[in-house]
Order: C-alpha cells, then structure tokens, then sequence
C-alpha cells in the first residue's frame, strides 16, 4: 500500500482528572487510578491525499484503567458536522491511525473504539484560555499556569503525549464535563495542556 499524503497543523488541548500535571505523561499510575480524557483540535490546515482538511474541529475522550502505556483504553472519536463525506473519512482514516504519524502511536493504545460520531465541535482559543463545546456531549474549560519566572509554564517531551511537535502548556480546567456512552464526568480544577499541534505520517 502507498504511503497517504498528508499533514495536519493548528491548535490542540486536552483535559483529565488527574492532577496537575498529569502523572500518566511520565508513565505513572492516573491520580484517581484511571484516567478520564477529552482532547481537542482544530485543524488550520491539513490535507489527506487531495483532500482538504482546513478549518474542521476534531475530539476525542478516552477511559482508561491503571497506567496508560498499559493500553487497553476505551475510546470515542467526534468529528465536525462540517465535514462533508470525503473529509469525514479523511479525519477517520488520520485519527483512527490507519495513516501513521503520531495518531497510529496513540490509537495503538486503544482496544475498544466506543463510537465514531459527526457533531458540531465548538473550538475557541483566547489568550492563555481553551474551551470547547459539544453540545450535549462535552464541555471543557482551561487556563494555562504560570512558571516561576514568568510566562506559562511548559513541558517539553515526557514519554507520553498527545502532541510531539510542540511543548505543553500545563494548564487547570475551569470546568470539564463529558456525557455519551456509558461515561459520566464531571470535574473542575484539574490537568489540563495545550499547544499548537503538527502531525505528519
């Protein structure tokens, strides 16, 4: 099989339940034993093949029991009802990890994808603040932390992560919420990162 063409670059945030700054990063235990994950992205620019991607939102939760390198997440991926049939696949084939690059890592982890789901996605970014919306689905808030010698403060390459390219922001959430499946969350004062994102097979 060819190897697809394609790239996608923007924003990115996610948020959980674990304390700040995430323990599951460095490959230790979640703080509550699990770990309760939303992610977020809006795509600037992206192509697969000749298909454009620009300016669609894409989200993710995902559950998992004990230290997350372990793998056996759960996991449910939403994709802008924007999207037409052409790009919905082309966001599927990408963030399913059928088209290598970093989502093939991360969905090497997953062993049982709970639904695949086209929905408005409300994906806002100001200042040091993040926040996206699904409506009747998710809602999550957060603001980047300070460093000590100011600024925000950042991660840059822990052993695990959603995003390669970039260091972290370390952020709080003001508020996360998410309901659809069998989940049921709801939290408020804990991890959250962001950063610009590039992914590239």
């Amino acid at each position: 099989m060819d190897k697809a063409d394609w790239s996608l670059s923007g924003g990115y945030f996610e948020t959980c339940n674990c304390e700040t700054s995430c323990p599951c990063i460095w490959l230790q235990p979640p703080s509550e034993g699990n770990c309760k994950l939303l992610a977020a992205w809006h795509i600037e620019d992206g192509h697969l093949n000749g298909q454009s991607l620009d300016d669609l939102n894409v989200a993710l939760a995902c559950y998992a029991e004990g230290t997350m390198i372990n793998g056996g997440w759960q996991a449910a991926l939403y994709v802008d009802e924007r999207a037409s049939d052409g790009q919905f696949d082309a966001i599927t084939q990408i963030f399913g990890g059928k088209q290598g690059g970093h989502p093939s890592i991360l969905m090497s982890f997953v062993s049982d994808v709970l639904g695949v789901k086209k929905t408005r996605i409300d994906y806002k970014e100001e200042g040091s603040r993040r926040e996206i919306v699904i409506p009747g689905v998710a809602q999550a808030e957060i603001e980047a932390i300070k460093g000590i010698t100011g600024g925000n403060a950042t991660i840059n390459n822990p052993p695990l992560c959603v995003v390669t390219s970039h260091p972290a922001v370390v952020a709080k959430s003001a508020h996360y919420e998410y309901h659809d499946y069998d989940k049921n969350w709801k939290f408020s004062n804990r991890n959250g990162f962001y950063s610009p994102f590039i992914y590239q097979p």
